[in-house]
Protein backbone atom coordinates (compact mmCIF):
# COMPACT_ATOMS: atom_id res chain seq x y z
CA UNK A 1 0.00 0.00 0.00
CA UNK A 2 0.88 3.22 -0.90
CA UNK A 3 1.04 6.20 1.78
CA UNK A 4 1.29 9.99 0.79
CA UNK A 5 4.55 11.51 1.86
CA UNK A 6 3.06 14.43 4.58
CA UNK A 7 1.31 11.22 6.47
CA UNK A 8 -1.98 11.44 7.99
CA UNK A 9 -2.49 14.94 9.92
CA UNK A 10 -3.25 17.03 7.22
CA UNK A 11 -6.16 14.83 6.39
CA UNK A 12 -10.14 15.23 8.09
CA UNK A 13 -10.46 12.63 10.53
CA UNK A 14 -14.03 10.47 9.61
CA UNK A 15 -16.25 9.04 12.45
CA UNK A 16 -18.56 6.23 13.01
CA UNK A 17 -22.17 6.28 14.01
CA UNK A 18 -23.97 3.55 14.79
CA UNK A 19 -28.11 3.27 15.28
CA UNK A 20 -30.41 0.41 15.13
CA UNK A 21 -28.13 -1.69 12.94
CA UNK A 22 -26.34 0.34 10.96
CA UNK A 23 -23.07 1.94 10.95
CA UNK A 24 -22.52 5.48 8.86
CA UNK A 25 -19.47 7.26 8.14
CA UNK A 26 -19.57 10.77 8.70
CA UNK A 27 -16.73 13.78 8.30
CA UNK A 28 -19.53 16.05 9.52
CA UNK A 29 -22.72 15.80 10.82
CA UNK A 30 -24.56 17.08 7.76
CA UNK A 31 -22.24 14.92 5.13
CA UNK A 32 -23.47 11.31 5.16
CA UNK A 33 -20.35 9.60 3.32
CA UNK A 34 -21.62 5.91 3.66
CA UNK A 35 -24.02 3.57 5.60
CA UNK A 36 -23.75 0.03 6.12
CA UNK A 37 -26.16 -2.54 7.68
CA UNK A 38 -24.43 -4.66 10.31
CA UNK A 39 -26.09 -7.75 9.08
CA UNK A 40 -25.86 -7.27 5.33
CA UNK A 41 -22.45 -5.22 5.04
CA UNK A 42 -22.33 -5.66 0.93
CA UNK A 43 -26.05 -4.32 0.63
CA UNK A 44 -26.24 -0.54 -0.75
CA UNK A 45 -27.92 1.16 1.80
CA UNK A 46 -27.30 4.87 0.23
CA UNK A 47 -30.03 5.88 -2.72
CA UNK A 48 -26.54 7.40 -5.12
CA UNK A 49 -24.69 4.18 -4.80
CA UNK A 50 -27.41 2.11 -6.62
CA UNK A 51 -27.78 4.68 -9.11
CA UNK A 52 -23.81 4.53 -9.55
CA UNK A 53 -24.07 0.84 -10.31
CA UNK A 54 -26.35 2.01 -13.47
CA UNK A 55 -22.92 0.92 -15.54
CA UNK A 56 -24.28 -2.38 -15.31
CA UNK A 57 -27.00 -0.99 -17.77
CA UNK A 58 -23.93 -0.43 -20.89
CA UNK A 59 -21.50 -3.29 -19.62
CA UNK A 60 -22.84 -5.83 -17.38
CA UNK A 61 -19.74 -7.68 -16.79
CA UNK A 62 -16.76 -6.03 -17.11
CA UNK A 63 -13.26 -7.52 -16.49
CA UNK A 64 -11.77 -3.84 -14.45
CA UNK A 65 -13.16 -1.70 -12.24
CA UNK A 66 -11.26 1.80 -10.65
CA UNK A 67 -12.86 3.46 -8.05
CA UNK A 68 -11.50 6.61 -6.80
CA UNK A 69 -12.60 7.42 -3.43
CA UNK A 70 -13.41 4.18 -0.59
CA UNK A 71 -16.00 5.63 2.00
CA UNK A 72 -17.43 2.86 3.44
CA UNK A 73 -16.62 0.47 0.59
CA UNK A 74 -20.18 -0.03 -0.71
CA UNK A 75 -19.10 0.01 -4.20
CA UNK A 76 -16.41 -2.24 -3.71
CA UNK A 77 -17.88 -4.87 -1.55
CA UNK A 78 -21.06 -5.06 -3.91
CA UNK A 79 -18.68 -5.40 -6.84
CA UNK A 80 -16.63 -7.91 -4.84
CA UNK A 81 -19.85 -9.74 -4.07
CA UNK A 82 -21.49 -10.04 -7.32
CA UNK A 83 -18.78 -9.06 -10.08
CA UNK A 84 -16.50 -11.98 -9.15
CA UNK A 85 -14.69 -11.45 -12.50
CA UNK A 86 -13.87 -8.29 -12.25
CA UNK A 87 -10.78 -6.66 -10.95
CA UNK A 88 -10.83 -4.10 -8.36
CA UNK A 89 -8.59 -1.35 -7.69
CA UNK A 90 -9.84 1.60 -5.28
CA UNK A 91 -7.86 5.04 -4.70
CA UNK A 92 -8.39 6.72 -1.45
CA UNK A 93 -5.95 9.44 -0.39
CA UNK A 94 -7.48 9.53 3.16
CA UNK A 95 -5.67 7.03 5.36
CA UNK A 96 -8.12 7.57 7.98
CA UNK A 97 -10.81 6.40 6.29
CA UNK A 98 -8.67 3.54 4.88
CA UNK A 99 -8.49 2.44 8.60
CA UNK A 100 -11.88 2.13 8.78
CA UNK A 101 -12.25 -0.49 6.59
CA UNK A 102 -12.25 -3.85 8.45
CA UNK A 103 -15.17 -1.42 10.93
CA UNK A 104 -16.75 -1.18 7.45
CA UNK A 105 -16.21 -5.09 6.88
CA UNK A 106 -14.45 -3.86 3.55
CA UNK A 107 -12.25 -7.31 2.48
CA UNK A 108 -8.58 -7.29 2.53
CA UNK A 109 -5.99 -6.78 -0.42
CA UNK A 110 -6.30 -10.32 -2.51
CA UNK A 111 -5.65 -11.15 -6.04
CA UNK A 112 -8.96 -9.62 -6.72
CA UNK A 113 -8.96 -6.42 -4.73
CA UNK A 114 -6.52 -3.31 -4.68
CA UNK A 115 -6.62 -0.61 -2.00
CA UNK A 116 -4.29 2.12 -2.70
CA UNK A 117 -3.36 5.15 -0.36
CA UNK A 118 -2.71 8.07 -3.07
CA UNK A 119 -4.43 10.90 -4.81
CA UNK A 120 -6.91 10.07 -7.16
CA UNK A 121 -5.99 12.94 -9.75
CA UNK A 122 -2.34 11.58 -9.54
CA UNK A 123 -3.47 7.88 -10.12
CA UNK A 124 -6.11 8.70 -13.65
CA UNK A 125 -3.06 11.04 -14.80
CA UNK A 126 -0.38 8.21 -14.72
CA UNK A 127 -2.94 5.13 -16.33
CA UNK A 128 -3.64 7.92 -18.75
CA UNK A 129 0.42 7.89 -19.84
CA UNK A 130 0.45 3.88 -19.59
CA UNK A 131 -1.49 2.19 -22.51
CA UNK A 132 -0.86 -1.32 -21.08
CA UNK A 133 -3.15 -0.41 -18.51
CA UNK A 134 -6.75 0.50 -18.95
CA UNK A 135 -10.41 -0.12 -17.01
CA UNK A 136 -13.65 -1.27 -18.60
CA UNK A 137 -15.30 0.91 -15.35
CA UNK A 138 -14.02 4.10 -13.73
CA UNK A 139 -16.29 5.24 -10.49
CA UNK A 140 -15.21 8.44 -9.01
CA UNK A 141 -16.89 9.42 -5.70
CA UNK A 142 -14.18 11.81 -4.04
CA UNK A 143 -15.54 13.69 -1.11
CA UNK A 144 -14.40 15.13 1.99
CA UNK A 145 -15.61 17.62 4.71
CA UNK A 146 -15.29 20.20 2.47
CA UNK A 147 -17.21 18.66 -0.66
CA UNK A 148 -15.87 17.47 -3.53
CA UNK A 149 -12.44 17.53 -4.40
CA UNK A 150 -11.50 19.91 -6.48
CA UNK A 151 -8.47 17.89 -8.33
CA UNK A 152 -11.27 15.45 -9.55
CA UNK A 153 -13.08 18.21 -11.29
CA UNK A 154 -10.61 19.63 -13.41
CA UNK A 155 -10.99 19.61 -17.45
CA UNK A 156 -7.42 17.79 -16.98
CA UNK A 157 -8.67 15.11 -14.91
CA UNK A 158 -11.51 14.41 -17.60
CA UNK A 159 -9.19 14.20 -19.86
CA UNK A 160 -7.35 11.82 -18.45
CA UNK A 161 -10.40 9.93 -17.00
CA UNK A 162 -11.13 9.37 -21.12
CA UNK A 163 -7.73 8.01 -21.81
CA UNK A 164 -8.11 5.38 -18.75
CA UNK A 165 -10.31 3.78 -19.91
CA UNK A 166 -10.61 0.72 -22.37
CA UNK A 167 -12.30 1.44 -25.69
CA UNK A 168 -16.13 1.31 -24.98
CA UNK A 169 -15.02 1.98 -21.41
CA UNK A 170 -17.19 3.78 -18.62
CA UNK A 171 -16.68 6.69 -16.46
CA UNK A 172 -19.46 6.79 -13.70
CA UNK A 173 -19.05 10.55 -11.49
CA UNK A 174 -20.89 10.98 -8.42
CA UNK A 175 -21.64 15.08 -8.39
CA UNK A 176 -23.18 17.23 -6.13
CA UNK A 177 -26.69 18.60 -7.79
CA UNK A 178 -26.90 21.56 -6.38
CA UNK A 179 -22.45 22.58 -6.22
CA UNK A 180 -22.65 26.01 -7.42
CA UNK A 181 -20.22 24.47 -10.44
CA UNK A 182 -22.50 21.82 -10.98
CA UNK A 183 -22.91 22.87 -15.02
CA UNK A 184 -19.00 23.53 -15.09
CA UNK A 185 -18.10 20.10 -13.84
CA UNK A 186 -20.40 18.59 -15.88
CA UNK A 187 -19.36 20.90 -19.28
CA UNK A 188 -15.54 19.53 -19.05
CA UNK A 189 -17.08 15.95 -18.96
CA UNK A 190 -19.17 16.48 -22.05
CA UNK A 191 -15.86 17.99 -23.87
CA UNK A 192 -13.87 15.44 -22.64
CA UNK A 193 -16.45 12.43 -24.23
CA UNK A 194 -17.51 14.95 -26.96
CA UNK A 195 -21.26 14.88 -25.35
CA UNK A 196 -21.54 11.15 -25.41
CA UNK A 197 -22.61 10.89 -21.86
CA UNK A 198 -26.51 10.71 -19.32
CA UNK A 199 -26.85 12.40 -16.21
CA UNK A 200 -29.30 10.91 -13.82
CA UNK A 201 -30.23 12.67 -10.57
CA UNK A 202 -30.41 10.45 -7.93
CA UNK A 203 -33.53 9.40 -6.36
CA UNK A 204 -33.27 11.86 -3.26
CA UNK A 205 -32.06 14.20 -5.96
CA UNK A 206 -29.36 15.42 -3.69
CA UNK A 207 -26.53 13.84 -6.39
CA UNK A 208 -26.56 13.80 -9.99
CA UNK A 209 -24.85 10.92 -11.42
CA UNK A 210 -23.04 11.31 -14.78
CA UNK A 211 -22.41 8.30 -16.97
CA UNK A 212 -19.90 9.10 -19.91
CA UNK A 213 -18.65 6.25 -22.81
CA UNK A 214 -15.57 6.35 -24.54
CA UNK A 215 -16.09 5.58 -28.19
CA UNK A 216 -19.81 4.05 -28.99
CA UNK A 217 -22.80 6.65 -28.97
CA UNK A 218 -24.99 6.06 -25.97
CA UNK A 219 -28.35 5.20 -26.74
CA UNK A 220 -31.90 5.58 -25.06
CA UNK A 221 -33.09 2.68 -26.99
CA UNK A 222 -30.56 0.46 -25.93
CA UNK A 223 -30.29 0.92 -22.18
CA UNK A 224 -34.39 0.87 -22.61
CA UNK A 225 -34.15 -2.66 -24.21
CA UNK A 226 -31.04 -4.29 -21.92
CA UNK A 227 -31.80 -6.38 -19.56
CA UNK A 228 -28.43 -6.50 -17.30
CA UNK A 229 -29.80 -8.37 -14.38
CA UNK A 230 -31.31 -11.10 -15.96
CA UNK A 231 -27.96 -13.68 -15.07
CA UNK A 232 -27.72 -11.99 -11.52
CA UNK A 233 -28.74 -13.67 -8.06
CA UNK A 234 -32.32 -12.41 -7.25
CA UNK A 235 -30.69 -10.11 -3.96
CA UNK A 236 -28.95 -8.33 -6.94
CA UNK A 237 -32.26 -7.64 -8.79
CA UNK A 238 -34.17 -6.62 -5.47
CA UNK A 239 -31.74 -4.07 -5.24
CA UNK A 240 -31.25 -2.73 -7.91
CA UNK A 241 -34.28 -3.54 -10.92
CA UNK A 242 -36.79 -0.62 -9.67
CA UNK A 243 -33.46 1.65 -9.94
CA UNK A 244 -32.41 0.57 -13.63
CA UNK A 245 -35.90 1.02 -14.66
CA UNK A 246 -35.67 4.96 -13.07
CA UNK A 247 -32.75 5.54 -14.82
CA UNK A 248 -33.78 3.94 -18.17
CA UNK A 249 -37.34 5.91 -18.29
CA UNK A 250 -36.46 8.46 -16.55
CA UNK A 251 -33.75 10.09 -19.57
CA UNK A 252 -35.09 11.09 -22.56
CA UNK A 253 -31.42 11.67 -24.48
CA UNK A 254 -28.02 12.22 -23.89
CA UNK A 255 -27.06 15.70 -22.02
Amino acid sequence: MAHTESGASEFDAPFVFSADGKKSLYFTLDQLQSRMCSGQPAQLEVDYTRTMMGFLLFDSHPASIAMIGLGGGSLLKFCHRHLPEAQLTVVEINPHVIALRREFEVPEDDERIAVICADGADFVRELSSDPSRRYDVLLVDGFDSQGQAPSLCTQRFYDDCIQALSPEGILVVNLHHDHPDHSVFTGRIRLAFDGNLLEVASKEKSNSIVFARKGRRISVDELRDSAPLENFAPEVRAQLQREFSRISWDITQPV
